[in-house]
């Protein structure tokens, strides 16, 4: 994939969410400088006016060593929060007021992070926490908050999130 194709993406899972398709242009331009340490240095500014537009101004926490494949689609993208250490696989829906990270364990270390497959559409507003794996093809509903592992093909809801349906 040349330099051009990987900067744009995500482009076309986000027509006409312009807001999206510039905060994944930057966020994937970060990624690419993230790269080299040479870069790192060199692009040092455009670091730091990432963190303040994206993170602080329209409160989209994409951390720049965070792992995510091609295709990501972003629907209102406020107050979305991913740790560094998740794994997102291609082709997946983020909505707003998500939050997907570690949890602080009992001995006080923390767990480890998500890991989601391919095409999960994970619905406003929840929280998946903790060292989980979510399968392919997933469907998250609005509100859940996952703290087990989801199969493939599956839709999920619910606080704690169970499982719903087999597609």
């Amino acid at each position: 994939m040349n330099f051009f194709a990987y900067l744009f993406q995500d482009w076309s899972a986000n027509r006409q969410n312009f807001k999206a398709q510039l905060v994944l242009f930057m966020f994937r331009l970060v990624m690419a400088f993230n790269r080299y340490t040479i870069t790192k240095i060199i692009f040092f500014p455009y670091f730091m006016l990432y963190r303040f537009f994206v993170e602080w101004h329209l409160g989209i926490e994409l951390p720049r060593k965070l792992t995510i494949g091609k295709g990501l689609s972003l629907y209102h993208g406020q107050a979305l929060v991913v740790n560094k250490d998740t794994i997102i696989g291609e082709n997946c829906v983020l909505r707003n007021g998500t939050t997907i990270g570690h949890k602080k364990l009992a001995d006080g270390s923390y767990s480890g992070c998500p890991q989601i497959g391919n095409n999960v559409d994970i619905g406003a507003n929840v929280c998946i926490i903790g060292d989980v794996t979510i399968g392919d093809n997933v469907i998250i509903g609005a509100g859940s908050v996952v703290v087990k592992d989801l199969p493939a093909d599956c839709i999920a809801v619910g606080n704690p999130a169970r499982i719903l349906e087999k597609k």
